[in-house]
């Protein structure tokens, strides 16, 4: 393998690597809807990056690149996806504490128990969230993904330098892209069943609340981060 190609893969591990719009959004789905539709997200996304990928072999992400109008446009649908999607689960979150506030206590004041009747009755616990479908989570990684234009800066930024000048780049371009997704499917698809796995051992309301605020947060920051970017 020429040494330009490891110097890719290398490349590529460490942007895949670091924590970004795409590990939050599979993060946000694998507390709040499991390992389905954490995977769905993860296909979402590398589809996403299969379509940046023909867009920079054909030119199109550097016109996205060069079109301050199409930049602009892209950032701020990308930065108000990724913000709407941070406020949902706080919101799952803020549901999780007040579902988890309501439940009764074993015992009165001074551990005198609580007497049975009409007045001690339970309040009703919050409704459960509707089941997600790993095809919701597809579209969200999709969108977030296609939503982002600071990949096609990405993609017309790193191609070029791996294909020798005066050459045909739509082949080179399929092949690296293509390389960088596959890395990216196995370190997304590993990290969303993991995430899914410790989102199901911490089964304590309050916990998964705080993970949900948590991942909340760090999305609608990334939506903000993303809304001031500059080409």
């Amino acid at each position: 393998m020429p040494i330009h190609l490891w110097a890719f893969l290398g490349i590529s591990a460490a942007v895949i690597l670091a924590p970004g719009p795409d590990t939050a959004v599979v993060t946000r789905n694998a507390i709040l809807h499991g390992r389905r539709v954490a995977l769905g997200a993860t296909l979402g996304i590398n589809a996403g990056l299969l379509i940046w990928t023909l867009a920079a072999a054909l030119g199109v992400a550097a016109a996205v690149r060069a079109s301050a109008v199409a930049f602009d446009v892209l950032k701020v649908a990308g930065a108000v996806y990724l913000a709407y999607l941070g406020v949902q689960a706080l919101a799952a979150a803020a549901a999780e504490r007040l579902s988890s506030g309501q439940r009764p206590s074993r015992g009165g004041r001074m551990g005198a128990p609580i007497e049975p009747g009409p007045a001690a009755a339970a309040p009703a616990a919050a409704p459960a969230p509707a089941p997600a479908s790993t095809l919701l989570g597809f579209r969200q990684g999709l969108f977030s993904n296609l939503a982002n234009p600071k990949i096609a800066v990405f993609f017309t930024s790193l191609l070029p330098g791996f294909v020798s000048p005066g050459h045909p780049v739509l082949a080179p371009f399929l092949m690296l892209g293509g390389l960088f997704v596959l890395l990216n499917v196995a370190w997304l698809s590993n990290y969303a069943v993991l995430a899914a796995r410790i989102s199901d051992v911490l089964t304590r309301p309050r916990v998964r609340a705080a993970l949900s605020g948590l991942t909340g947060v760090a999305l609608v920051g990334l939506g903000i981060r993303l809304a001031l970017e500059r080409r």
